[in-house]
């Protein structure tokens, strides 16, 4: 049973006094048997994210698959079935570890999150179906179902809200999209209320902004122009943006259309800091986790970012140290040409693909270990 390596306390400290909640971005069959995720949550993890490409190598990297595997072909499991099969006893797995966190956070924490089918991203009523059915399935107080922000996955975010459902809202990349979210969220509050819903303390959501992927993709156009400016300005994007995404969170989460559902019960959907590990060796391993730390936040990282965390990490409120300098970050990129629009636009495109080869390519993967049990 291998034990988180760093300091703890560090991470204790993330939460009880930098306020923002880690959570772990990894998820394999090995850590629940052995009792290491168990480790994981006596260290400080309050939450547990995982996706397609997670899965993918979990399941292929590993043998602790196979027997359940086996068993489902032998019992005529079809391969795609199978898969959701592998997938949701890893989430009840991580769902009993964290249902400790889940019940003495009243609701805030503990959450696991899995994800919908990713080739659905552009489909909202199948999305919607894929999202209740999975709620339905696995059926815990403490799962989120990731749906992706993408136009298409708006409106099912609103009409799972509404049905008193938690979710998770994946791949998001800009502010613009950001606040479209966060508009979903309180319609389907809305929405949950007006169907007769009194208590909505039971719903819980949060929305998660994509970080270091933004970086690599403008760097890459900051490198192309190549000015003085442009190359001063590398490695600034991706948190600039989540700062001034925070103020949009600060500004929604007030108010009275904010208080009216806040007195019905109503959690804030946190936003939660995703990709957060470092793509370029230049820059510090912890890098999006020192730079984001604030109120009613979460930020999800790999075990590694965790590690390096709690080596060498910082706890410090930084999330709105100096909004004005972010927008001035944001500001200076548009200038010289970086349209942060775009930038959003392919990344989301990048982002949905990805999940969509991670996905396809275990499910070839199973099906040829399935032909050869034949």
């Amino acid at each position: 049973m291998t034990q988180p390596v760093g300091n703890t306390q560090r991470l204790q400290d993330l939460h009880q006094r930098g306020q923002q909640s880690p959570w772990l971005d990894n998820l394999r069959r090995g850590w629940i048997t052995s009792g290491e995720l168990d480790n994981w949550v006596a260290s400080g993890i309050r939450g547990l994210t995982s996706n397609p490409a997670i899965f993918q190598k979990a399941i292929e990297g590993s043998e602790d698959y196979d027997p359940q595997f086996r068993q489902l072909i032998k019992d005529g499991i079809a391969v795609k079935q199978a898969y959701w099969d592998l997938v949701t006893s890893d989430i009840r797995g991580a769902l009993k570890a964290l249902a400790p966190v889940y019940q003495a956070s009243n609701g805030i924490d503990g959450f696991v999150s899995v994800e919908v089918d990713p080739a659905l991203a552009r489909d909202t009523d199948r999305t919607t179906t894929d999202a209740r059915s999975l709620h339905e399935l696995i059926n815990a107080p403490n799962l989120m179902v990731k749906i992706p922000g993408t136009v298409e996955g708006l409106p099912s975010i609103r009409t799972m809200i509404g049905e008193g459902r938690s979710i998770n809202v994946t791949l998001i990349f800009s502010v613009s999209r950001y606040v479209e979210v966060m508009e979903s969220y309180l319609a389907g509050l809305e929405d949950a209320l007006a169907s007769g819903l009194t208590d909505l303390s039971n719903i819980a959501s949060v929305a998660s902004f994509f970080i270091s992927r933004t970086d690599t993709e403008v760097d890459r156009r900051l490198q192309e122009i190549g000015s003085e400016e442009a190359l001063r300005l590398r490695g600034k994007a991706a948190v600039a943006q989540a700062q001034v995404a925070y103020q949009h969170f600060l500004n929604t989460f007030s108010g009275p259309r904010w208080q009216a559902l806040s007195d019905k019960g109503a959690q804030v959907q946190r936003p939660l800091w995703a990709s957060t590990s470092t793509k370029n060796p230049e820059y510090p391993d912890t890098l999006y986790v020192d730079e984001l730390i604030g109120p009613n936040t979460v930020n999800t990282m790999p075990d590694n970012t965790i590690e390096a965390f709690m080596a060498t990490g910082s706890v410090a409120r930084t999330i709105d140290a100096d909004p004005a300098a972010a927008q001035a970050t944001l500001d200076s990129l548009a200038q010289i040409g970086i349209d942060l629009e775009n930038v959003a636009l392919v990344l989301e495109e990048e982002g949905v693909a990805s999940f969509v080869k991670s996905f396809d390519e275990l499910i070839a993967s199973l099906t040829s270990k399935a032909d050869s049990l034949m």
